[in-house]
């Protein structure tokens, strides 16, 4: 199983950018990848967009249960459906959007590239922030250091480190360092597996710590 991050509510990471959050009003997936034996207890997942590690059919059907709600970009839809998420339970998100899905408050954020062509920001991909107990949990998706990721107010942030697709550590600490108020808790994702080595996760507090004249806490997943 993997490590619990935080409390209330508690998240941990699976693999890669799967994220997992519970709470007192259920348990929400992000992007579940790579999941063996799970418990089919999710009330909510969201998907960020139709990339194999983003989307993962056989994790989905692990994840759901008989009342889950989906939510995807448009372009995802059509993929989660055929994964086996009942259409009339699938929300279709665009950047910008608030939404209200399975009793959980969710805002839409633009994910996109600038450098580089893996996530075009015509496609409207997406991050999400979700509130569970209390706080606002942003997990940022296939992303860059964009205006759109600085602007969330949140107080934890899921953000990828590992490069090649999306930010470095050195420009993930600088998009934590730039969020104004900073999150209370940065948590790296996107590495160790697809993209990007184990010690980046290290790398990233390390780059953080030297940006922020405020304690910001770093959990590793791995």
């Amino acid at each position: 199983m993997a490590t619990v991050l935080c409390q209330n509510p508690q998240i941990s990471i699976n693999v890669h950018s799967s994220v997992r959050i519970a709470g007192a009003a259920g348990v929400v997936y992000v992007d579940p990848f790579e999941i063996e034996n799970a418990p089919a207890d999710a009330a909510l997942v969201l998907v960020t967009h139709s990339h194999y590690d983003h989307l993962d059919p056989e994790s989905i059907r692990a994840v759901a249960a008989a009342g889950t709600w989906f939510a995807a970009p448009a372009e995802s839809v059509d993929a989660l459906v055929a994964a086996g998420a009942p259409a009339e339970r699938v929300v279709s998100v665009s950047p910008g959007e608030s939404h209200e899905i399975a009793g959980f408050a969710v805002e839409v954020v633009a994910a996109y590239n600038l450098n580089k062509n893996f996530h075009p920001r015509d496609n409207q991909w997406v991050g999400y922030v979700v509130e569970s107990d209390g706080r606002r949990v942003y997990v940022c998706g296939d992303t860059d250091n964009t205006p759109e990721a600085r602007g969330v107010v949140c107080d934890i942030v899921c953000v990828p480190v590992g490069g090649t697709y999306t930010t470095t550590a050195e420009e993930a600490a600088d998009l934590v360092a730039a969020m104004n108020p900073a999150p209370l808790l940065a948590i790296p994702e996107h590495y160790g597996s697809v993209a990007g080595d184990k010690a980046a996760g290290v790398r990233f507090g390390k780059e953080l710590a030297a940006r922020v004249g405020r304690a910001v806490e770093v959990a590793l997943p791995y």
